[in-house]
């Protein structure tokens, strides 16, 4: 059942922006005059469609919905009627061969901007980026960054929501130097003026080394860096245990207060959590007041696996469920108007395509490891995650997913449209295209880049899941 859910989740999340994609290679084809001959959701053996009676053109479901394509009248893939050369794609002018290959990525974009956009559109309210806490030891604390001022900029880049935050950090991932960090004194939202926000900014240069590689692998990148949001104080006692867990089998009952870990002070739940989580399968010396009396526990966390694959540690012990109340000082209303969201939307598709792009390069130069590449399983688990928290989750995932597809399918690597792209540019120059030979020998380069890409992809996945 589990299964089924999350491939239905996958196929409803990529199944449109397949769509899209090749209907945007679709509709430039005819727009330019070249004869479509299949439009094509998936690959493989046809599973359901029809044929148009006035065009001719066959629409399909075909069985393997990694992809899709439009087949378009080409004298190099069958004989062309005399009559029907002007139609074909490869007698075409290079602009409009650039122009049918480009615009598959390039309604991708569109999507990805147009989703951005109902986001941006929805008001919604948030934790404000006034720092919560600062993690011990982390590159905030030695740079001595306090607590409750207010995040205004990361690395010169004005900032308005964590999200935002988190995206500026991870865009540093594997580097090594420091992260500029802008904050303000806390001002309430409704301050008279704009001057009792902007008073007395200060400037925090964060040391950061290997950026969230390391030792700091599989954190997200505000916990990497040690600034965080609002959190609330919960008090560290066990209000229930799994019985089969780490702690009800070392000894650990309900009503233990817990105060240290390794020798650190514990002061609230969300601390020992974090230091639980970061420690899966290693020995724990545990500290507790059972009674008013200390008690000292040895207890391993057992290793888990999130959502992503990153592994976690899970001891089996819970807190009774507060009832939690967000502090307005920690809290922001984000709203934006019509202007404003399609902004915004542009601002966030150019930030996110120049780090996907960023990201390859620090794979290629070691900086980041290949096994940040994800496959489909990745993809599929993701989706499923989205449907289980909101709309605007779903939403998000697409339009991130749509814009990794049009940065990748623009690679001038040839099978990939930005390989296509790069031939009827080289053609346009030499006003003749390359030799057959020449394309067939790029394109088989290409096929088995992308092979071993997709094996990659795909081991990544069995590895994080598996």
């Amino acid at each position: 059942m589990g299964f089924s859910l999350t491939l239905l989740a996958a196929i409803a999340v990529l199944g449109p922006l397949i769509a899209l994609h090749e209907w945007g290679h679709y509709i430039i084809a005819r727009l330019c005059g070249v004869k479509v001959l299949t439009y094509s959701i998936g690959f493989g053996p046809k599973v359901a469609g029809w044929t148009s009676k006035r065009s001719g053109i066959d629409y399909r479901l075909s069985l393997l919905p990694l992809g899709g394509y439009v087949k378009m009248l080409d004298e190099r893939e069958g004989p062309v009627a005399d009559d029907e050369k002007h139609l074909a794609f490869n007698t075409q002018h290079p602009l409009k061969k650039i122009a049918i290959v480009a615009a598959g990525p390039l309604m991708n974009f569109v999507i990805a901007i147009g989703l951005f956009w109902v986001l941006f559109m929805t008001p919604s309210e948030q934790l404000a980026t006034r720092i919560g806490s600062v993690l011990p030891e982390s590159p905030a604390a030695m740079a001595q960054i306090p607590a409750g001022k207010t995040i205004v900029a990361v690395d010169d880049h004005s900032v308005q929501t964590w999200e935002e935050i988190n995206y500026r950090l991870a865009n540093r991932m594997g580097e090594t130097g420091t992260i500029k960090v802008t904050v303000r004194p806390y001002a309430p939202d409704n301050a008279a003026t704009d001057n009792a926000k902007a008073t007395t900014v200060q400037t925090y240069n964060l040391p950061v080394s290997d950026f969230m590689q390391g030792a700091n692998k599989g954190k997200d990148a505000i916990s990497s860096l040690g600034a965080l949001p609002w959190q609330p104080q919960i008090d560290p006692v066990i209000g229930d245990l799994v019985p089969e867990g780490a702690a009800a089998r070392q000894g650990m009952q309900i009503g233990d207060k817990i105060t240290a870990i390794n020798g650190q002070a514990i002061n609230d739940w969300v601390s020992a959590t974090r230091v639980i989580q970061d420690s899966p399968e290693t020995l724990l010396t545990i500290s507790v007041l059972r009674d008013n009396e200390p008690v000292t526990l040895k207890i391993m966390p057992q290793g888990k696996k999130d959502t992503m694959g990153n592994k976690f540690g899970q001891i089996g012990a819970m807190v009774e469920a507060p009832n939690i109340t967000v502090p307005d000082s920690y809290k922001t209303t984000v709203e934006y108007g019509p202007v404003g969201a399609i902004i915004k939307s542009f601002q966030k598709t150019e930030q996110l395509a120049v780090m996907t792009v960023s990201s390859m390069g620090k794979m290629l130069t070691g900086q980041i490891g290949i096994d940040n590449i994800s496959g489909p399983i990745t993809i599929a688990k993701v989706a499923k995650q989205s449907f289980d928290i909101s709309w605007e989750m779903v939403l998000s995932t697409a339009a991130l997913i749509s814009l990794s597809l049009a940065v990748l399918n623009l690679l001038p690597i040839p099978v990939l449209d930005g390989g296509h792209i790069l031939y009827y540019a080289i053609e346009l120059v030499r006003g003749k295209p390359l030799s057959e030979q020449m394309q067939i020998a790029g394109m088989n380069i290409g096929l088995i880049l992308l092979a071993g890409f997709m094996i990659l992809a795909i081991g990544n996945d069995i590895s994080r899941f598996f």
